[in-house]
């Protein structure tokens, strides 16, 4: 894998060796002579001891547990179990599941195609991926995964069940769907070789040229570029939409190349580490396309990570009218980190990320412009909302300004009674544009 993989900083929704009892004892004797000379009320103290506790909890689980353990996978899990405990988003991942997340963001893998992560012990969908197995079979943002092939999942770590819903292209495996106000369902689903071709492009009526990003892996800036370039063949368009519903993020740099494109230098993300001093600014620098066309960027619950740094970006630049529902709320970057040596790597979150203006999105997402929903709600469907963001997941960081996600409050607009068409959202965006109510910079129609 290239070199890059060196604490590559993911910006993803998403989803363990073995030593003898002896070695655990030496462990545990390596780690108290740092202590000599601590105070007992030293911070240090305590810690050492829990590490002396789990080398003689696991020496007895060698020596007296039913049958033999398996050393490796249960030392994985204590280390999995720290990481995942810190927040939904970090964790461990073995020489295989390492090698698995760089094929994903590679772009091809086998599978179903879903991004998901682990909630009260079952595995929670972020978003289906466009034109997926998953996605056909009407998997929806919010479902919840109880079993596979009839085993319960429960128990399971998120990294196993992702090992078992991927697999050789052509094989069925069976996912029972749990969503609410129904009863459990089964689905039957072919796996295929999940090839995320992440950006799709058309002309819309009225000459709209429609942007779908729906992930952000290692290709989805060239694929960008090339369908920018074919747009520029025709006639200028008079407006741009780019749909980010349902992306569940991906690579920090890809986020920051899309944004690149649509703004004239100046600040794009900044993100912010444990220290005051692990500040860094990533701005625009390449020049603007279609400089003073119109654009709309659409979101929703499933839009994630990488996705609200995009919006947020161009929301806060001016650049483009928000429209849809408030997005998921991550605001945390992960970096992979190798261990080397066959050891696998870590995931964990390192900074935080904010906004050209300055905002933390974590807990609280991306409030559109104008809050537009894709289906009629009643009050309790809206509460039912709420409850799907990353300010819910078990362990999720706070955001640092003690602000929560405000309750949802109805839309602006809703579908009218008896509506038959196929995505209102989409309709309402070109709309507005057709309608000059999202004009190129806010900024500009204010001083104007």
């Amino acid at each position: 894998m290239k070199m890059e993989w060196n604490m590559r900083s993911l910006l993803t929704g998403t989803a363990l060796g073995g030593v003898l009892g002896a070695a655990a004892v030496g462990f545990a004797a390596m780690a108290w002579p740092q202590q000599e000379g601590a105070a007992p009320d030293d911070p240090r103290t305590a810690t050492y001891q829990q590490i002396e506790l789990f080398a003689e909890i696991f020496a007895r689980a060698q020596r007296d547990y039913v049958v033999p353990i398996d050393e490796q996978e249960a030392m994985s899990a204590a280390i999995n179990g720290m990481l995942v405990s810190l927040d939904p988003h970090s964790g461990y991942l073995d020489p295989e599941d390492f090698q698995s997340l760089q094929v994903q963001t590679s772009g091809e893998y086998g599978g179903l195609g879903i991004e998901v992560t682990m909630e009260d012990g079952f595995i929670k969908v972020i978003s289906p991926m466009d034109g997926t197995p998953a996605a056909r079979a009407g998997i929806q943002p919010g479902d919840y995964i109880t079993a596979i092939n009839g085993k319960a999942i429960i128990g399971q770590t998120l990294n196993d069940a992702v090992k078992e819903m991927r697999g050789e292209k052509g094989t069925e495996l069976q996912i029972t769907v749990l969503r609410e106000g129904m009863d459990p369902f089964d689905v039957t689903l072919m796996r295929e070789v999940i090839q995320q071709k992440s950006v799709t492009a058309r002309m819309e009526p009225g000459n709209i040229l429609y942007l779908r990003v729906s992930t952000f892996n290692e290709r989805t800036d060239l694929l960008l570029e090339e369908a920018l370039k074919n747009a520029e063949r025709g006639p200028k368009p008079k407006g741009i939409i780019m749909d980010l519903r349902n992306n569940g993020g991906g690579l920090l740099d890809e986020a920051v190349k899309v944004s690149d494109h649509f703004l004239s230098g100046g600040e794009v993300v900044s993100t912010q580490g444990r220290r005051p001093v692990d500040v860094t600014r990533l701005s625009a620098n390449r020049g603007e396309v279609f400089k003073g066309v119109p654009m709309v960027v659409l979101i929703n619950g499933g839009s994630a990570s990488a996705s609200e740094i995009v919006a947020g970006a161009l929301q806060d630049r001016e650049r483009a009218l928000v429209v849809g529902m408030t997005s998921f709320g991550k605001g945390s970057v992960q970096s992979v980190i190798p261990l080397g040596a066959d050891r696998g790597a870590i995931r964990l979150t390192t900074a935080r990320y904010y906004t050209p203006a300055g905002r933390s999105i974590q807990a609280l997402g991306i409030e559109p412009d104008v809050m537009i929903t894709q289906e009629r709600l009643t009050e309790e469907e809206l509460a039912k909302i709420q409850r799907w963001s990353e300010a819910e997941l078990p362990h999720a960081l706070e955001n640092e300004s003690g602000e929560e996600r405000p309750p949802m409050r109805m839309p602006d607009e809703q579908p009218p009674e008896g509506y038959a068409g196929e995505d209102f959202q989409l309709e309402r965006a070109i709309q507005l544009l057709s309608e000059g109510r999202a004009t190129a910079s806010r900024l500009a129609s204010k001083s104007g």
